[in-house]
């Protein structure tokens, strides 16, 4: 009996796509900008590439077991680790950009204050999805699968929204300051998601 199903591989390429979120905060090209924005970035940056790190890797570890042939219980403790991470990883951005304080330019404190509050909201869908997977039943394969695709219509519905105030950060100047940063250079390669699309 297969442990898993085509529901398992969407769910796989719906989670791939949370990692696009981090991309927002390292996406911009650019080389203009000033010392004090430019120390923000680095800080900035500096943490965030740990983060776009566990991340990737909480996205292989749910790549790896609904690919392979894992049964609904191992699907499960894979999937609500990885989904802890996340949460995780999203929440110390949030703080990371906190800690930073406000990057100088204009509307700098609304602009930080409206990503993390996004940051926080990520964090907690993720901890939602993780309680929601930790509630499937795995006794019952048809029940499993079912919860899986919910699962996977809140993540695709996750990662087409909550990255606009992101967005609005590293517009203009912080978005070139942040480009010049080799650890968010780093951040935005280790999080871009690597499964085909489809």
């Amino acid at each position: 009996m297969e442990g898993t199903n085509p529901v398992n591989k969407k769910l796989a390429a719906a989670l791939s796509g949370g990692a696009v979120l981090v991309l927002a905060l390292s996406g911009c090209t650019g080389d203009d900008g000033n010392e004090e924005l430019d120390a923000w970035a680095k800080q900035v940056c500096d943490d965030l590439q740990a983060q776009a790190r566990t991340i990737k890797a909480a996205n292989a570890a749910i790549q790896k077991e609904t690919s392979d042939n894992s049964t609904p219980a191992e699907v499960q403790k894979a999937d609500s680790q990885a989904f802890q991470d996340i949460a995780d990883a999203y929440k110390a951005i949030g703080t990371s950009l906190t800690k930073a304080g406000p990057p100088n330019v204009d509307q700098g404190k609304k602009k930080q204050q409206d990503a993390v509050k996004e940051l926080n909201a990520i964090s907690a869908s993720y901890a939602s999805l993780q309680k929601q997977v930790d509630a499937l039943d795995t006794k019952d394969q048809g029940k499993f699968a079912a919860g899986l695709k919910d699962i996977a219509a809140e993540m695709k519905k996750l990662g087409k929204t909550g990255s606009d105030a992101l967005k609005t950060l590293e517009e203009g100047e912080v978005g070139q300051a942040m480009a010049k940063q080799q650890s968010c250079k780093s951040a935005s390669a280790s999080a871009s998601p690597s499964v085909a699309q489809g």
